[in-house]
């Protein structure tokens, strides 16, 4: 582990092997989980110019804007990152529901021990 990211002033992501961080987004008010998805050095620039959440799509292999198609974008309120720097939290306050199936949060099934899903309340 590179112990000067960790102690370090600086923003310095620590990028995998595709060219990704894990971004943790949650509400600003209610501190609820509501996606995850990944940002690579042109998504994080384009956030911090912006002000909205804007991700790599590891399926469709493209950056896009929160809320570009759909109208619920994501505006950032704080961005964070972990000690060594490969996760970052963005704080938002959500136009609308942040998941694509209309959902407020992408969190909304619960696992449970025999591997069947139980659709939680979709306002948690």
């Amino acid at each position: 582990m590179d112990a000067s990211r960790d102690t370090t002033d600086r923003f310095l992501p620590r990028f995998d092997a595709a060219g990704l961080v894990t971004a943790i987004v949650t509400d600003a008010d209610s501190g609820a989980l509501l996606m995850v998805a990944h940002m690579n050095a042109d998504a994080i620039a384009l956030t911090q110019e912006t002000g909205q959440a804007h991700f790599w799509s590891r399926s469709r292999a493209a950056l896009w804007r929160k809320g570009e198609t759909s109208g619920n974008g994501l505006t950032v309120v704080e961005m964070r990152v972990d000690c060594d720097q490969d996760a970052l939290l963005l704080r938002v306050k959500p136009a609308g529901p942040a998941c694509h199936t209309g959902r407020r949060s992408c969190f909304y099934r619960r696992i449970e021990c025999d591997g069947s899903l139980t659709f939680l309340d979709t306002d948690a």
